[in-house]
């Protein structure tokens, strides 16, 4: 893979999709957007969160709920500074005010965005379906090696296997259809790329039919525990 100490100048489209931004609110139950029409929609991320539970309820049963959140306090933090680190350079931004463990995330990611990326739709865009009645905002709507996608900027402590991340591949599966729905464009792929410590990035490409179905599923499960209150 092609690597450069000079920052790349990414192409921009960007796709009007009739709106400036969703109202969000965050609760102890997660988060919900207010529409443009005036309805109101669970974001996906709470959503899909069914699909993570038992895990974390059992991580956090092993290390102790207060080392527990050290740890992922300590890793949203982190994901947050990535996010907007990228986000930065994506937009052609200077990215030189960051902490320096931060900007080696870029460093390492560099590769993966300037030979991946092409022409950038949307970023940290507000998105929502009716169709899906769910919400969320997705990072990044570009050509990935010339495939209109989904991109979502992930970060991990450890490397993560496909199987392992199905949430992370039903999500983009949503902000695909959430797209198609606003701007009447097609994304077939959703891309996410993972910045590891103290190893190379992953990149996994799927296709989204390959997850609306594990998507819908769970959006039903979700309907059905919010009407008997769990």
């Amino acid at each position: 893979m092609k690597t450069t100490n000079q920052n790349k100048t990414f192409s921009h489209d960007k796709v009007d999709i009739g709106y400036k931004d969703l109202t969000a609110e965050t609760t102890d139950t997660g988060r919900t957007y207010s529409t443009p029409n005036g309805k109101s929609y669970p974001s996906v991320t709470t959503v899909l969160s069914i699909l993570t539970e038992d895990f974390i309820r059992a991580w956090r049963n092993r290390v102790g709920e207060e080392q527990a959140d050290i740890v992922s306090g300590k890793a949203s933090r982190r994901g947050t500074k990535v996010h907007s680190i990228v986000e930065k350079y994506l937009n052609n931004e200077d990215t030189s005010d960051f902490l320096p463990h931060i900007q080696q995330s870029l460093k390492n990611l560099k590769p993966v965005l300037d030979n991946g990326i092409g022409t950038i739709f949307g970023l940290e865009v507000a998105l929502y379906s009716d169709y899906l009645g769910v919400a969320g905002r997705c990072d990044c709507v570009a050509e990935y090696n010339g495939v209109p996608s989904i991109i979502d900027f992930k970060t991990s402590r450890y490397i993560k296997k496909k199987e392992k991340i199905s949430n992370y591949f039903a999500q983009g599966a949503a902000y695909a259809i959430m797209w198609e729905e606003r701007t009447g464009m097609v994304i077939p792929n959703v891309v996410v790329i993972m910045d590891v410590d103290h190893e190379k990035p992953l990149v996994f490409v799927e296709h989204r039919d390959n997850y609306t179905k594990l998507l819908k599923e769970t959006i039903d499960e979700y309907r059905t525990r919010k009407m008997f209150g769990h």
